[in-house]
């Protein structure tokens, strides 16, 4: 096993770096190759290439059940189940369909939203919509979450949304014949009538059921900058903290009886096992909770069977069958963390001479896990937490060993006797107020966390051979080096700009625009897309992940053009993460906490060796609030980039009035998304852009961009990129040269929508 779970390992992974899945002669070659392997009694080579060859017929078959593109925007009836327990959010609910009828070439589970619901929706009744669905596809950004790649693991085959007419119809209630979901459907139902605090119920549910969706962004921001976000979700450490109760309890209640044909260690396994699967449904069985319950299985069942447990094979054995279930757990962070976490501290553990202190050996294990997690999450997150250690000593115990038990047993009690559960459950309220009073505490040092460039992958492959040498026993020669091989983690393998070099991304927002301007030594956001609810926004979801990802730490300058929710949108909660040293606007009075400066043309200022000139709007304001944006130049040695926001035909005659033929550029961001009302002949005859980039939603409601303006671009002879086919567009000056990179191209994956 030692050698069979890397080799299927190493074959899945590498499936999942294409672009396009092996043709069917592709897999009988891998076929023919496992089979070769097999012949020469090459192990590794067998199971390398069964990984390969069980990795894309799964992606295949994945695919196949997604929803045809000539479906899409079509108007159709399906009856189905509800998943899973739904998300409720401002004016809307999401939930997961699994659908039992439909028209033919539905996917067998789609995900909609419903606005402004007539009725609850609970997990596990059938219902019937109108739904209006379309392919999955989600903004694709550079650091940015890969929601396409999050729709296919979890087997959406379509997203849409309910329509109003003809009305929804419950065909049913829950029945026993979903037992999971309607069980976390009464828990949730039971925890939210507790009279505690919501953010307590929200900590509560995440706890007991798994479901975190209520917990508040500053909550997630808490635990994210100290280090324990794998406390509030159901882990490995809470099924095994669970299984170890039961164990212990049933192995002396059952010696007390006296029946003795079964000893009591072998009974107490197979009940702990139970119990600890029981706990990880309750989940829904999340990549942490799959690890952690094949490892129980295996534990116990050597138990029972009187064999010996040794550690890595039980680790292996572990990955091994999570990954014949589900070869595309490795697209989830949580299944490297999750086994990283275990190797370490078996490594740290295992055959090691002398008894130590149970206390001191958990400081131990504590510091060493939080250590050797490290080089992950500053490579899967750009951010690792430098007081987790110390958060982590006082947080895990009072988790895990006193809110967990006490939550657990509280939701029993809600279904049996409710006065007791909610005093209970009140004092879990005053022990989560007092745990979250520490954190928040903790999360507001200055050192709390490191936001740090994505490390290469060859520095974090130097980083986990470093961590063998700094965790060896002591004595090992050379223990230090090992610490010597983590430090190519804090200096990224990134090109640096020169003077007059400029790099100009126009991001993925959807229906919006965000742009992100660097100079050798300066960086500029113009716009920040839109806000979708109070926790969530693509300040937070784009844009930051990608100024993290770059290791940006404080921007210099914040531009919003104009008050439109699909530019300014992003923008609180972007300077709530990175400052910026100035913002200016045309909306001052909707950034007043922030000291903004109103925009206004001839404004300009200069970055090391890049000009920056605000063209419009004048300083007696348009009528129109979309004519008011703010237009800026941007001018290298090498080109020109011309930001123009939401002008339309007002403010395009404007400036062709104003500044005739200083208005070229190279590249044209598409004024207003493209729409008919903006981008007039005139103005782009004399804009001339050899490249316009049109930053739209996919399948947007507002038919942006207009196929009349289209062909005005194409007319010019112009290279049109649309962020929802392109993703992110870079646009790179350097050496005389202008390099386009699109990244729905360049990073391309074959779950990716094209």
């Amino acid at each position: 096993m030692m050698v069979i779970a890397p080799a299927f390992l190493a074959g899945i992974v590498l499936v999942q770096q294409l672009a396009q899945l092996p043709s069917w002669y592709g897999l009988v070659l891998c076929a023919v190759a496992a089979g070769l392997m097999a012949y020469w009694r090459w192990l590794f080579g067998v199971f390398f290439f069964l990984g390969v060859l069980w990795a894309a017929l799964f992606a295949q078959y994945r695919l196949a059940d997604r929803l045809p593109v000539a479906l899409s925007g079509v108007d159709m009836v399906v009856t189905g189940r509800i998943a899973d327990l739904p998300e409720q959010a401002e004016h809307l609910v999401r939930f997961d369909l699994q659908v039992t009828d439909a028209p033919p070439q539905i996917p067998s589970k789609i995900r909609l939203s419903w606005y402004a619901p007539e009725q609850a929706l609970k997990a596990g009744q059938l219902w019937t919509f109108t739904v209006k669905l379309k392919p999955p596809h989600g903004t694709l950004n550079p650091g940015g979450f890969d929601y396409e790649r999050w729709l296919f693991t979890e087997g959406m085959g379509a997203t849409g949304s309910v329509r109003p007419f003809p009305k929804a119809v419950q065909v049913a209630e829950a029945s026993w014949r979903t037992p999971l979901a309607l069980w976390r459907q009464a828990v949730s139902d039971r925890l939210s009538a507790v009279p505690i605090p919501a953010e307590s119920i929200a900590l509560l549910k995440a706890l007991t059921i798994g479901f975190g969706n209520d917990i508040s962004p500053a909550a997630w921001t808490v635990f994210r900058q100290t280090g324990t976000t794998h406390l509030v979700v159901i882990s490995g450490s809470h099924i095994g903290l669970i299984a170890g109760g039961v164990y212990w309890l049933v192995a002396r209640l059952w010696a007390r009886t006296g029946y003795l044909a079964w000893s009591p260690p072998r009974v107490a396994a197979l009940a702990a096992l139970v119990a600890g699967t029981v706990y990880a449904g309750l989940a829904g069985f999340s990549v942490p909770a799959q690890r952690a319950v094949v490892m129980l299985a295996v534990m116990m069942l050597a138990i029972v069977w009187q064999r010996p447990v040794r550690p890595f094979y039980t680790l292996a054995l572990a990955s091994f069958v999570v990954l014949v279930y589900d070869p595309l757990a490795v697209l989830s962070p949580g299944f490297w963390l999750s086994y990283f976490a275990v190797a370490v501290i078996f490594y740290a553990i295992t055959g090691r001479l002398g008894k130590p202190h149970y206390l001191s050996e958990a400081i131990r294990i504590n510091w060493l896990t939080s250590v050797g997690l490290s080089p992950l999450l500053l490579f899967f997150f750009q951010q690792v937490s430098l007081c987790a250690p110390l958060a982590n000593m006082v947080a895990v115990p009072v988790i895990s060993f006193l809110l967990v038990p006490l939550a657990l047993l509280a939701t029993l009690l809600l279904f049996v006797y409710a006065p007791l559960a909610n005093m209970l459950l009140g004092a879990a309220d005053k022990l989560l107020q007092g745990l979250m009073w520490l954190l928040s505490g903790m999360a507001q040092w200055p050192w709390a966390s490191l936001n740090h460039p994505q490390p290469s992958g060859w520095a974090l492959a130097m980083a986990v051979l470093g961590l063998l040498l700094l965790f060896a026993p002591r004595g090992l020669p050379s223990r230090f080096l090992g610490a010597v091989m983590l430090l190519p983690l804090l200096f990224p393998d990134s090109q640096k700009l020169r003077p007059g070099e400029l790099n100009v991304t126009v991001l993925d927002v959807g229906q919006g625009l965000a742009v992100a301007v660097q100079t050798a030594n300066h960086w500029l956001v113009y716009d920040t897309g839109a806000k979708f609810s109070a926790q969530s926004d693509s300040g937070l979801q784009v844009i930051l992940p990608f100024l993290r990802l770059q290791g940006v730490a404080r921007l210099d300058k914040l531009m919003i053009s104009h008050g439109d929710n699909d530019h300014i949108g992003g923008a609180e909660s972007l300077l709530h993460e990175i400052p910026a040293a100035e913002v200016l606007t045309s909306v001052p009075q909707l950034l007043q906490a922030y000291a903004p400066q109103q925009c206004v043309a001839g404004q300009a200022w200069q970055w090391d060796g890049v000009s920056f000139t605000v063209l419009s709007p004048p300083s007696g304001l348009f009528v129109s609030e979309n004519d008011n944006s703010c237009v800026v130049k941007i001018t290298s040695a090498y080109g020109s980039v011309l930001l123009t926001g939401d002008i339309e035909r007002g403010a395009e005659l404007g400036l062709l009035r104003t500044y005739g033929d200083q208005l070229h550029a190279d590249v044209l961001v598409a004024p207003h998304h493209g729409s008919k009302t903006s981008s007039t002949a005139s103005f782009l005859q004399i804009v001339q852009a050899e490249t316009v980039i049109i930053p739209a939603g996919f399948q947007n409601p507002f038919g942006h961009p207009h196929a009349k303006i289209l062909q005005r671009y194409q007319a010019l002879g112009a290279q049109v990129l649309n962020t929802a086919d392109s993703g992110a567009v870079t646009v790179h000056y350097a050496n005389g040269i202008k390099a386009l990179a699109w990244f729905r191209h360049s990073e391309a994956r074959y779950w990716h929508y094209r």
